[in-house]
């Protein structure tokens, strides 16, 4: 079985709600989730005139071919609603695969770790909170490490519920 890692992000709508039917897809139609960070509101990054985001990390065990499981986290964007029309743009989710084992990927479709997680506050912060430990492969630095030399200046708060 191999760790995998997911971010899950919402900033339309109830994004609560829209957290919680991504999981219990991704249960169903990956695995179940070993362990999940606490929600954290987060500024939007890239198109800062967006709503905030609700971010949350995911580990899953799985023996599913990475290929599958991107097709599969697609296909649930799809189900949900997610239309990709802007870069960084609105989306009420976004499934992100952020590490698949200690793999290295880079395919046409899919670069693994998630090429952007380094330098994300809003990736770093629940990926701490759930696997400090984790030693990113391209990197060879601990999560920890990674989120200590984080530029990136984004508020990322623990989500409280209304």
């Amino acid at each position: 079985m191999i760790n995998v890692f997911l971010l899950l992000g919402s900033n339309l709508g109830n994004r609560e709600l829209f957290l919680q039917q991504a999981i219990e897809l991704i249960t169903v139609q990956i695995a179940p989730p070993v362990s999940l960070s606490s929600i954290y509101e987060t500024q939007s990054w890239g198109k800062t005139d967006e709503p905030d985001y609700l971010n949350q990390v995911l580990m899953l065990k799985s023996d599913m071919p990475v290929q599958e499981i991107l097709n599969k986290v697609l296909a649930i964007e799809l189900q949900m609603g997610r239309r990709r029309e802007v870069k960084w743009g609105s989306r009420i989710i976004d499934i992100d695969i952020l590490f698949y084992g200690d793999e290295i990927i880079h395919e046409v479709n899919l670069v693994v770790p998630h090429p952007e997680l380094h330098k994300r506050s809003f990736t770093l912060i629940p990926l701490a909170e759930i696997t400090p430990d984790l030693v990113h492969p391209v990197f060879r630095k601990n999560i920890l490490e990674l989120k200590a030399q984080l530029k990136d200046n984004l508020i990322v708060k623990k989500h409280i519920f209304e």
